[in-house]
């Protein structure tokens, strides 16, 4: 509240005028000159004013000066104490016209303690009335159980995280009300159950709620390891023998999949009874890991074949990379060599098994390489982005956006490049996710790599991992990236310079035959793989 204060001036009616002409006087009247000075040539009146509003009265000693009565108490105070200008005859006038001007000034002191009076009255009015809709509406927090406060976590995770903050064109306020008046929350599965309901109303696919065994899970494969069955999988391609289901791009070995003869190119026909022909990546990942020990079925068509397959779930290790060399037919001893990396995850292992894979494969004094990044959905964003300093010796790798435009911006100095020189060719398909998205967008619109394969999955956001009190989590969506180039490759993917043959392998040991083998349907040249 604003209150505005103004003064209050018992002469408002006079204009002063500073240069007034002075009359002619005598002598015995300059030590009232004196005393006066301009302070009653500034009060004089217009002779309307006068005429109009006031009693006028003329003074042979005053130099036939005429005032205004409304000014004589000031004249008077001033100048008779010291100078005894004024007689006796106006001693009475002087006296009542400065008691006027005191009830004035006290009727003005009253009128402003009563207006301030209301105005105080009315900000405490409204204070209380504040206070009391402010008490009313937290009422329900204080019968909040265990359970509600669970829900309000992650609805405050949502609240200050989410990249859109209209919530996807929803009052986010009133749906947290809504909730904890209307869904059932008297235990943890119908909490979880309220948690996963809020987050479908965002629709968005990535932001999604995990129980304490999942997040768990989602840790410790971030960490280099995984308990499941060691399956790596991906969509099939139109070379696969036949439609539907999930591709297996490979099975750890030892691993339980791996053991119970599960190889590449097998297709994942259901896990625990669900079809995955129109399964996602994410939700089959999800299926396959779970607690140690506990059990999975799974159905796979082999060749021609389908097998039904109960399988423990235990703790694999994961390599994210494989490679190998691979030399190219030619005359003479300086035949080509060509280093192949297989990334198939972003761990925290990521970055630095490149590195060694790299140095592994110049020690075999290979003259350019082929990092396959098909089927990778993606994992740690720091290790992508560690991943493209690799490659790059400066440049724009990422821009990190939210619901306002650009935020933030990734780039490269050239301090961590290891492999600026030779030539480089990646390989996409549309199971090439999120942070190998970033890593294919990087090299291609910085001029450092020809992209071979197909469109990428399209997932042009970044999402933050939170966990819950009770030991659960959520993926929330926080950002949304673009290329170098400011392409936003959301829902459209990176789009490769070249398509791959149809027959073109996943693994590292039929690799080499496409490029050595020109009578093979996936042979690819030398000179076409590395050519801009």
């Amino acid at each position: 509240m604003e209150v505005v204060s103004s003064s209050v001036s018992a002469c408002s009616s006079l204009h002063c005028c500073r240069n007034t002409t002075i009359p002619s006087i005598s002598i015995s009247e300059v030590s009232w000159l004196k005393c006066s000075s301009l302070r009653i040539i500034e009060t004089r009146l217009s002779l309307a004013h006068r005429r109009k509003n006031d009693v006028g009265f003329r003074n042979k000693d005053c130099g036939r000066k005429e005032f205004s009565l409304g000014v004589v108490p000031r004249i008077s105070n001033i100048c008779s104490p010291q100078c005894s200008y004024f007689s006796s005859n106006w001693g009475f006038i002087a006296q009542r016209m400065k008691c006027n001007s005191l009830l004035r000034l006290k009727d003005c002191s009253v009128n402003i303690r009563q207006h301030a009076s209301i105005l105080f009255v009315r900000l405490v009015a409204g204070v209380m009335l504040v206070m009391s809709v402010s008490l009313t509406s937290s009422e329900p927090s204080l019968a909040l159980s265990e359970e509600n406060l669970i829900f309000l976590e992650a609805w405050r995770t949502i609240d200050r995280a989410y990249i859109d903050k209209s919530f996807n064109g929803q009052s986010w306020f009133r749906y947290r009300e809504d909730a904890l008046r209307n869904e059932p929350m008297n235990n943890r599965e119908e909490t979880y159950t309220a948690i996963k309901k809020m987050l479908a109303t965002l629709d968005d696919p990535f932001t999604r709620f995990l129980e304490p065994e999942k997040f768990r899970s989602l840790r410790s494969g971030t960490q280099g390891s995984l308990t499941g069955v060691g399956l790596s999988i991906g969509y099939p391609t139109k070379a696969d023998m036949q439609p539907g289901g999930l591709l297996v791009i490979s099975a750890s070995p030892g691993g339980p999949a791996y053991r119970a003869g599960v190889s590449s190119g097998d297709v994942i026909l259901a896990i625990d009874d669900t079809s995955t022909e129109n399964m996602g990546l994410y939700d089959a990942a999800e299926r396959l890991q779970g607690p140690e020990g506990s059990s999975i079925a799974l159905t796979i068509r082999s060749g021609l074949d389908v097998k039904h397959l109960a399988l423990t779930r235990e703790k694999v290790s994961l390599n994210p990379v494989k490679s190998r060399t691979c030399k190219l037919p030619a005359s003479g001893n300086d035949s080509p060599t060509v280093g192949y990396i297989k990334l198939t995850s972003f761990n925290q292992k990521a970055a630095s098994a490149v590195k060694e894979a790299i140095n592994t494969l110049r020690s075999d004094n290979v003259n350019a390489f082929v990092l396959d990044l098909r089927d990778n959905s993606g994992g740690l964003f720091p290790e992508g982005i560690e991943i493209a300093k690799i490659w790059l010796d400066k440049g724009v790798i990422v821009y990190i956006c939210d619901s306002r435009g650009v935020r933030d911006i990734l780039d490269t100095d050239g301090s961590s490049a290891l492999a600026i020189s030779e030539p480089l060719a990646v390989l996409v398909n549309k199971g090439t996710a999120s942070a190998s998205e970033i890593l294919a967008g990087a090299l291609k619109d910085n001029k450092r790599a020809i992209l071979f394969g197909e469109p990428t999955f399209g997932k042009g956001k970044i999402q933050s991992v939170f966990e819950l009190s009770d030991g659960s989590g959520l993926v929330v969506t926080v950002a949304r990236y673009e290329t170098p180039a400011h392409t936003d490759i959301d829902k459209v993917g990176v789009i490769p310079d070249h398509p791959l043959p149809t027959a073109f392998p996943k693994n590292e040991e039929a690799f080499c035959n496409c490029l050595q083998n020109p009578a093979s349907s996936c042979y690819v040249n030398r000179v076409q793989l590395f050519s801009k």
